[in-house]
């Protein structure tokens, strides 16, 4: 059975542990935190302080990094040297240079790399993509996003939170960003405009962004964590059931010959001739349910025994924090900006 360690036992990576035990052979739990040896030991395997230390005694066949940001590159790449793959968690580093450092050591070892955007191994991600890649919207020409919510006061009494690269573009805009080139193609140029009016902190609450597609696409997404309002994917996709479920939409894609709304699934078409005088009707796809994260590591499994290919890639994961870069860019300089080539 596939042996994977995992590194860091916060609310992710607790998840992450118990998925572990129940699919693969938990190898072991690194963190040197006194929470991480109480979940070690309720599942009955080794607790290890270090990385290097299980690496030396526990030879796991893959490990999954779920440590704060800052430390997904050095774990990452204490991994990869050992020619461990890793399944790192999403953003896969606080900066693209230090991404595609880590993205080339691991593809000149050979070592597979895959980065923890789980929105993609979601069934009503595959359905969506599925539509669009059978035609059945026409060309896409446009694309519209929403990310609001409310984060309540108590949120931002965990210090860093309220500093700059922790607001909801970086936390959260990630997901939602990754999704549209999932979904749509790469985006070759962004506009965008932070602001931080509505709570006064150094991080942004409200962003606004323009993305221009490769395939001439043009895409919005309004962004905002003080909105009392269930227009996100955290409410209408009920993946997590930490969050109400809401049916909706969160994303719109707009062709040719027909809209779609996602995660809802609900695909809009006119019967007869297209035109805004016509009747046009909307038609639920139905998926079977299944949990994103069951899916990743089964993917990541599947990786390490060699059956299959990484759905979300090192590569995958630098090229959207990249685009992520971009805006963050676009909305320092208020001009247009281009994501770095890889």
């Amino acid at each position: 059975m596939t042996a994977i360690a995992v590194v860091g036992a916060g609310l992710i990576g607790a998840r992450h542990v118990d998925l572990v035990a129940k699919a693969a052979k938990l190898a072991a739990v690194v963190d040197p935190a006194p929470e991480a040896r109480a979940l070690a030991r309720a599942h009955g395997v080794p607790w290890r302080t270090d990385l290097s230390e299980c690496l030396k005694l526990d030879a796991p066949d893959g490990v999954i990094i779920a440590t704060p940001n800052h430390l997904h590159v050095p774990g990452t790449m204490l991994a990869v040297e050992a020619g461990v793959p890793v399944l790192v968690e999403k953003p896969i580093a606080d900066a693209a240079d230090d991404a595609a450092r880590l993205v080339g050591v691991a593809e000149a070892k050979g070592v597979p790399l895959l980065v923890g955007h789980h929105r993609r191994h979601n069934a009503l991600v595959r359905m969506a993509r599925e539509v669009i890649d059978a035609g059945r919207l026409g060309r896409v020409v446009a694309v519209q996003g929403q990310f609001w919510l409310y984060k309540p006061e108590e949120y931002f009494d965990v210090a860093w939170r309220s500093r700059m690269g922790a607001g909801p573009v970086f936390i959260n805009l990630i997901h939602d960003i990754d999704l549209m080139r999932h979904l749509c193609g790469e985006v070759v140029e962004v506009q965008a405009r932070f602001s931080n009016k509505t709570r006064g902190f150094e991080v942004e609450d409200t962003a606004a962004l323009i993305l221009q597609f490769a395939n001439g696409a043009l895409g919005t997404i309004s962004v905002s964590d003080t909105v009392a309002a269930p227009w996100s994917w955290e409410f209408t996709a009920g993946e997590n059931p930490a969050y109400p479920h809401v049916p909706g939409g969160a994303y719109r894609i707009g062709g040719t010959e027909a809209s779609l709304s996602v995660p809802d699934l609900t695909l809009w078409a006119h019967p007869g001739k297209r035109s805004w005088w016509e009747p046009i009707e909307g038609t639920r796809l139905d998926v079977e349910e299944v949990d994103p994260l069951e899916q990743q590591l089964a993917n990541f499994v599947a990786v390490i025994r060699g059956q299959a290919k990484p759905v979300v890639s090192g590569q995958e994961g630098l090229r959207t924090l990249r685009l992520l870069e971009a805006i963050t860019r676009a909305a320092k300089t208020g001009k247009s900006q281009s994501p770095v080539a890889d």
